[in-house]
C-alpha cells in the first residue's frame, strides 16, 4: 500500500484549469496531488536565429521553481546569477518534449515560448510540466487558428508525462516527493496519445535494473499516462469545439 492509498498504477488527482493568466495565448494551471505547475505559453513574432529565412517556427521552453514551493525557501536562480543544471535539463526536456507536438514549418518564422513555473513542489514536476504545457500549447495554437495566423492546423500528437519508480521492487506510476526520494529507480516517460515514446530518462537510484522491469515500468507508465491523456483532453474538448478542430 503506498503512503496515499493508491493503487501502484494510479496516477495523483489530476485538475487541468484553462486560461488561469489573462494574457498569454495559452495558459494552465495544472495539479497533480499536491505539485501544482503554472503553464503559459507566449507567441513571439520571430523564429530562433538559426531558423531565419527557413519560414519554419520553433517551441522552446523555461523552467523555474519558486522560492517557498519546497517545504523549505530556495533562493531564486536570477539572485544566484545563473540557472541550475537541473532547471536547465528540465527545461530543454521540455521543449524536446513539445517540439514533438507540432508541424513547425506550419507555424511561419514564430515562436512559441514555454514558461512553466513551480508553484508548489510535491514530486514529479517535470513531469507536471509537460503535461500542462501541452494543454498550453494547444490553447496558443487554438488561438493563432482563430486569428487566421494558420493556414492548416499544426497539432500532430498529444504529449503527455509520467513519473516511475521502482521501490523493494514494486513499480510506482506518478511519485510523489517521498516516494522520489527513497525510491531504487527513477523514470520519467513521455508518451505520445497513441503510445509511443517520446523521451525516456531513467536512473538507477540504488540498485541497477534489469530489462525486464525496465519493460515493466514502461508498461505501468502508459497506463498512468492514459490517465493524464483523459484529462488533457477534458480540459480541451469545449474549446476545440469552438473552433472546429481535432485533437491527433
Amino acid at each position: 500500500m503506498r503512503p496515499d492509498g493508491r493503487a501502484a498504477e494510479a496516477i495523483r488527482p489530476v485538475t487541468i484549469e484553462t486560461g488561469f493568466i489573462r494574457y498569454p495565448e495559452g495558459s494552465v494551471l495544472y495539479r497533480a496531488g499536491d505539485t501544482v505547475v503554472l503553464c503559459n505559453v507566449s507567441l513571439l513574432d520571430r523564429t530562433a536565429p538559426f531558423l531565419r529565412g527557413t519560414g519554419e517556427g520553433w517551441v522552446t521552453a523555461e523552467y523555474a521553481m519558486l522560492p517557498r514551493a519546497t517545504a523549505d525557501r530556495s533562493e531564486r536562480e536570477v539572485t544566484r546569477g545563473r540557472q541550475s543544471g537541473r532547471s536547465q535539463e528540465i527545461q530543454r526536456l521540455i521543449g524536446r518534449a513539445l517540439r514533438a507536438a507540432v508541424r513547425r514549418e506550419l507555424l511561419g518564422e514564430r515562436t512559441l515560448q514555454v514558461d512553466c513555473d513551480v508553484l508548489q513542489a510535491d514530486g514529479s514536476t517535470r513531469t507536471a510540466s509537460i503535461s500542462g504545457a501541452w494543454v498550453a500549447l494547444v490553447l496558443a495554437l487554438g488561438r493563432m487558428w482563430e486569428q487566421g495566423m494558420l493556414v492548416e492546423w499544426p497539432l500532430v500528437r498529444q504529449i503527455a508525462g509520467v513519473s516511475l519508480g521502482l521501490t523493494g521492487g514494486e513499480v510506482r506510476v506518478d511519485l510523489d516527493y517521498g516516494e522520489d526520494f527513497e525510491c531504487d529507480v527513477d523514470l520519467s516517460l513521455v508518451f505520445t496519445g497513441q503510445g509511443d515514446l517520446v523521451e525516456v530518462q531513467g536512473t538507477a537510484e540504488g540498485t541497477p535494473f534489469s530489462q525486464a522491469q525496465l519493460g515493466h515500468m514502461v508498461a505501468a507508465g502508459w497506463q498512468g499516462a492514459q490517465q493524464v491523456i483523459g484529462a488533457q483532453r477534458s480540459a480541451l474538448h469545449e474549446r476545440l469545439e469552438e473552433l472546429g478542430v481535432a485533437l491527433p
